[in-house]
């Protein structure tokens, strides 16, 4: 199946888009990578995408990704940015993915941590921190303060895990009319990250995943490094 007529365009204006939100918070867009979240779509849309010049993809499912990351033969990077059972850590360190960025749990780290040591391999990963309280979003705890404090006890354990490297945090905001409502779920993820920075040991703090297509702007003003935007990219997702 042929990418998209719109691809190109479709590119360009959401790089567009990241460099104005970059200047309007003063800030320099090689600060952010943008990831192209291509789950459910073909092989050849990543390799036009490649051709393009994206060099980062996300993708949902290890099970889709799998094929896609043996297939594409560009120089890409691959990121796991969607929930993952405990069940398919072997297959996520497998797949060898640059980033994960949806650990959401202790027993989730300790799989992967011991998936990573049998492989010889260090794998980086990202806290998944559900900063909403929505009883529908996955991830630890880190709407304020409060929780900020037990996050770090957490994370101190998860630290002292061989085989994981922690690198930041990321988060899904509510879905809101307009992105600007967005902010201020993204401004308590910045704010826990600076909370856990002097009170978590981890080799690194550096990365902030937060935004996707309706809402990466606001990411981006509250600091994220890392975007991730599909629809905006590929169009609607096949059903």
């Amino acid at each position: 199946m042929a990418a998209p007529d719109s691809l190109a365009e479709n590119l360009a204006a959401v790089k567009d888009r990241i460099a104005a939100a970059a200047r309007r918070a003063g800030r320099d867009t090689a600060e952010i990578t943008l990831i192209a979240v291509s789950k459910t779509h073909p092989v050849p849309w990543v390799e036009a995408a490649a051709g393009l010049g994206l060099g980062d993809f996300g993708e949902n499912r290890v099970e889709e990704a799998a094929p896609k990351i043996a297939a594409v033969r560009a120089q890409v990077r691959w990121h796991m940015v969607g929930h993952v059972q405990s069940r398919k850590a072997a297959d996520v360190i497998g797949a060898g993915f640059v980033l994960v960025h949806s650990v959401d749990s202790a027993r989730l780290a300790g799989r992967l941590s011991r998936s990573a040591q049998e492989n010889g391999v260090t794998q980086p990963v990202l806290l998944e921190c559900n900063v909403s309280g929505e009883a529908s979003k996955s991830g630890f705890a880190a709407g304020g303060p409060a929780e900020w404090g037990a996050l770090a006890g957490e994370i101190e354990k998860i630290a002292g895990l061989p085989g994981i490297r922690i690198e930041g945090l990321m988060t899904m905001a509510p879905i809101a009319a307009v992105p600007d409502q967005a902010r201020p779920y993204f401004a308590r993820l910045r704010a826990a990250r600076d909370y856990l920075r002097t009170r978590a040991s981890a080799p690194a703090w550096s990365q902030l995943s937060m935004g996707m297509s309706d809402d990466f702007e606001a990411g981006i003003l509250e600091g994220a490094t890392l975007v991730r935007i599909g629809r905006a990219i590929f169009g609607e997702r096949a059903a």
